[in-house]
């Protein structure tokens, strides 16, 4: 039985607040993406800051295939924590 993560508020709205964070998000809602496929939203070091930033709000999971590495939607965390809020922010990313 999986336990809840416990994500704290005040560190996923810092890293919803970054527009290239929520460019990031707003394509893993569809699919795993692998971290090179965001070669256009920044260089690699800067990518790489936000991967992290995301990964320690616990917005996104990362799994390493290989030399490969793969970032997921850590959605259903986000929402049995804050429920609504990481949908409404790429909602009105989207918009």
């Amino acid at each position: 039985m999986k336990t809840k993560m416990q994500l704290d508020l005040s560190l996923v709205l810092n890293a919803l607040s970054d527009p290239t964070r929520r460019l990031i998000l707003l394509r893993l809602r569809k699919r795993e993406c692998r971290c090179s496929e965001f070669a256009d939203l920044g260089p690699k070091t800067r990518l790489s800051y936000h991967f992290a930033f995301l990964e320690k709000a616990g917005l996104v999971t990362i799994r390493k295939e290989g030399v490969g590495k793969y970032l997921s939607l850590a959605q259903e965390t986000a929402e049995a924590n804050f429920p609504g809020l990481l949908q409404s922010v790429l909602r009105a990313t989207r918009a």
